[in-house]
C-alpha cells in the first residue's frame, strides 16, 4: 500500500464530538469540543482542550468544573451550532432547544437530551499553545437507563453517538466485538 507523507497535524480520527456544559454562577454555556478523551482509569480522569478566547474558557477556569455530554447523532445540528455560535451572543440552551438539568456532583448543568454525561472537576490546567488542556477527575457518570441491558451492562451501540473527523460528523452504532474477544476461549 502506497502512503503519502503529510506534515504533522491533527490527523487522529474519529474523535468524540461532545457538548461541554459549564457554568460560573448564573452564567451557563455549552461548547462543542473534539479535543477530549480519557487519560487515566484509576482514578478516572479526562480532559478537554479549549482555546483561551472562547467564552467557555473563563467559566471552566473560574469554576473548575464542567460536564462532558455525549450527544446522539440526531443532535448533530445543535452540536454544530454550539460550536459555531458564541455564548457571548446567544443562550445556547434556550436557542438550540437543549434542556439543562442539575448535575449530581458539580455546580453546572448537564444536558438532558444527551444519554451519557461525565461530571468533571479540574485538577490541573496546562497551556499547550493554541489550546489549554483542563485535566479533570470524573466525579460521576449518568447514563440513560434505556442503554443498560438486563445484565447491567451498557449497550453503547444503542446510543447512536456522534463522532467527528477532519470537518465531518459521523455516527457510531454497530457493535463488532468486545475487548479481548479475539483471545477469549470458546465455550
Amino acid at each position: 500500500m502506497a502512503k503519502l507523507q503529510w506534515k504533522g497535524g491533527t490527523m487522529l480520527a474519529p474523535l468524540p464530538a461532545v457538548l461541554v456544559s459549564c457554568a460560573d454562577g448564573d452564567r451557563t454555556n455549552i461548547i462543542t469540543i473534539g479535543w477530549t478523551g480519557i487519560v487515566c482509569s484509576k482514578p478516572p480522569r479526562t480532559y478537554v482542550s479549549i482555546r483561551p478566547e472562547r467564552y467557555s474558557y473563563e467559566m471552566v477556569q473560574k469554576s473548575g468544573v464542567f460536564c462532558i455530554n455525549l450527544p446522539p447523532s440526531y443532535l448533530v445540528r445543535q452540536v454544530d451550532l454550539c460550536g459555531v455560535k458564541s455564548g457571548r451572543d446567544v443562550d445556547k440552551f434556550s436557542r438550540f432547544h437543549l434542556t439543562p438539568e442539575p448535575s449530581l456532583t458539580v455546580p453546572c448543568p448537564s444536558i438532558a437530551e444527551c444519554p451519557i454525561t461525565l461530571e468533571c472537576k479540574v485538577f490541573e490546567e496546562k497551556p499547550l499553545g493554541s489550546h489549554t488542556m483542563f485535566l479533570a477527575d470524573i466525579t460521576a457518570v449518568t447514563v440513560d437507563e434505556r442503554l443498560v441491558g438486563e445484565d447491567g451492562k451498557m449497550r453503547l451501540e444503542k446510543a447512536n453517538l456522534l463522532t467527528y473527523g477532519h470537518g465531518t460528523y459521523y455516527t457510531v452504532g454497530k457493535r463488532i466485538g468486545t475487548m479481548g474477544y479475539s483471545v477469549k476461549k470458546k465455550k
